[in-house]
């Protein structure tokens, strides 16, 4: 029996390389819905003609009246945030691919896990903003959250070798981004077409953003204490500018187990859809005899200091890791329309963190407020 999907995100870059794993293996995925923003009408609606969904979810409600329009009456699309939950919920699902860019995915992941759906997470920021409700929920419904993050996945095939009792500590890789070794008094003349040009992976324009300032190795080193339920303090980021080593784990014997793969998100994306098994294909290989040298460095906190700041909000209490995201996000953007300079990124979710008084998350309403306010502080301290 194949296994049948809803993919949210369809048109961004984890949808697409989503679809390719399931072009591969045709006899055993299926989608059942597809969800995007309706940014990208025309990609979506090939993606439509060719993979036939029963439901599509558009949040832009006028672009999801257009493209019924294109379909006819053979295909139902729905719309709005109503839309993006019906294809998380909807029945004949039983493992959903959440890749919606940002905090925006959290409600659709958190309906799949209550509705009791399998998540594969792309999207790390639902478990950064309420990780511990989310893992409580998919306890609750029996569902189970699978990361698509290759960091993540590297873990969870590390971690498969051994008790959970005999990790001494966790490893993310860093690439180190664009400006690992730039001098760092000219960080303010870096522009957005320069901080979207990252050296080894193709993303999209918020994750190549949060790679170059590093604030994407503290959201997941968030997301690593909530998935394998590892104290932040035994959860640590290197610098490998290869990015041929995923992630690492080391056992408490003094043993370390490694995966490498091509640095292409097929192969995560494929270890989710495919988990337990594995799933032959004929993706391009890792030769080894190729690789020649793999470097590893320690991270420079001056350099980077968003790696200790997303650690620290894990000890501040449940809304801290919420509100530096949001803080980031509105950064984030704010720096590619040209608003903010480059550092002034990370610096501003510095600012907002030191504003706020944290409390806890116990349900999604809570989650969704203190980002708000989180947006909301980032705003004004920024003068947007």
């Amino acid at each position: 029996m194949s296994r049948r999907i809803a993919l949210l995100g369809s048109t961004g870059s984890i949808g697409e390389s989503t679809l390719q794993v399931i072009r591969h293996h045709p006899e055993r995925l299926r989608i059942e819905a597809l969800a995007a923003l309706g940014s990208k009408l025309d990609r979506l609606e090939q993606q439509v003609r060719e993979f036939r969904p029963r439901l599509v979810a558009v949040r832009d409600p006028l672009r999801a009246t257009e493209l019924q329009d294109r379909l006819g009456k053979e295909t139902k699309v729905v719309s709005g945030e109503g839309g993006l939950l019906q294809a998380a919920r909807l029945d004949s699902v039983d493992l959903v691919v959440a890749a919606v860019v940002g905090a925006a995915g959290l409600p659709a992941t958190y309906a799949a896990l209550e509705a009791g759906k399998d998540v594969a997470l792309a999207n790390k920021e639902s478990l950064v903003v309420a990780g511990r409700l989310l893992k409580e929920v998919a306890r609750a419904t029996g569902a189970q959250l699978l990361p698509i993050d290759s960091e993540h996945v590297a873990l969870h095939q590390s971690l498969r070798s051994g008790h959970s009792t005999e990790v001494h500590r966790l490893m993310l890789t860093a690439s180190g981004g664009p400006f690992r070794t730039r001098d760092i008094t000219t960080w303010s003349e870096i522009g957005p077409e320069e901080a979207l040009r990252h050296p080894t992976w193709k993303m999209g324009a918020k994750i190549s953003i949060d790679s170059a300032t590093l604030m994407n190795k503290g959201l997941e080193l968030i997301e690593a204490h909530h998935l394998f339920e590892v104290p932040p303090d035994r959860i640590e980021v290197v610098i490998h500018p290869q990015s041929i080593v995923h992630s690492l784990v080391e056992y408490r014997d003094g043993s370390w187990l490694a995966q490498m793969s091509v640095n292409d998100m097929i192969f995560p994306i494929q270890y989710a859809l495919s988990y337990p098994d594995r799933w032959e294909n004929e993706f391009e290989r890792l030769e080894p005899h190729q690789l020649g040298r793999l470097e590893f460095e320690p991270v420079d906190s001056q350099r980077f200091p968003s790696v200790d700041l997303a650690r620290e909000t894990l000890a501040m209490g449940d809304s801290a890791p919420a509100v530096l995201n949001a803080a980031n996000e509105v950064a984030v953007h704010a720096f590619l329309e040209g608003q903010i300079p480059f550092p002034a990124i990370v610096s501003a979710a510095e600012r907002v963190l030191g504003s706020h008084d944290p409390g806890p998350i116990n349900s999604l309403d809570d989650a969704l407020q203190y980002d708000a306010w989180g947006r909301q502080r980032a705003r004004e301290l920024l003068k947007l």
